[in-house]
């Protein structure tokens, strides 16, 4: 897995009209947020920040519970740093999922179970407010939102609590005791 270092460096690429973060190396990591949710500093080139090594440990954390191959594990970790770091504030979208009780106050990181009548899924959340979070999809198959609309892996939505079933318990790593 990818660790943090002081040379990376976000940048927006005009030609590609999207946000980029630069690994060195020759490494280039293409962020999956559509430019018009970019919040304007997004556009000018800045370091990767303490902070932004702070929230990819907490998600490399969770992400390494899910039964993703590295790749995939580092690509979703480096969208939630981006999203967390880039995403302008949005209105939740809670319209498309169902209400699974009274609420679950999330942490950053929390992996979290969100339905409909047509799909049921796991999601990372990404950045917490204090009625709803913003959330990122983390299964391969797309989640349908409506029929039409459908969320893709790593891609965010921000949903009311009250939709949020927390299932950290379903990815903890359960202890192996050998016998001999």
């Amino acid at each position: 897995m990818l660790k943090p270092r002081d040379t990376w460096n976000w940048y927006f690429d005009e030609c590609e009209s999207t946000l980029m973060l630069d690994l060195g190396n020759d490494m280039l990591f293409r962020v999956n947020l559509p430019q018009k949710l970019l919040v304007d500093c997004a556009y000018s080139a800045t370091d990767f920040t303490v902070d932004d090594a702070s929230a990819f440990q907490t998600f490399k954390e969770q992400a390494s519970k899910l039964d993703l191959c590295e790749p995939r594990q580092a690509e979703l970790v480096l969208n939630c740093v981006a999203a967390k770091r880039f995403h302008k504030p949005v209105q939740p979208k809670s319209w498309f999922f169902d209400s699974q009780g009274s609420g679950h106050q999330p942490q950053e990181g929390d992996l979290v179970h969100l339905q409909n009548r047509l799909s049921s899924g796991y999601f990372m959340v990404v950045e917490v407010c204090e009625n709803a979070s913003l959330c990122a999809y983390v299964e391969l198959s797309e989640f349908s939102l409506d029929g039409i609309k459908s969320l893709r892996f790593g891609e965010t939505i921000k949903v009311m609590h009250d939709r949020m079933e927390c299932v950290n318990h379903l990815f903890q790593e359960l202890p192996v005791a050998m016998v001999s």
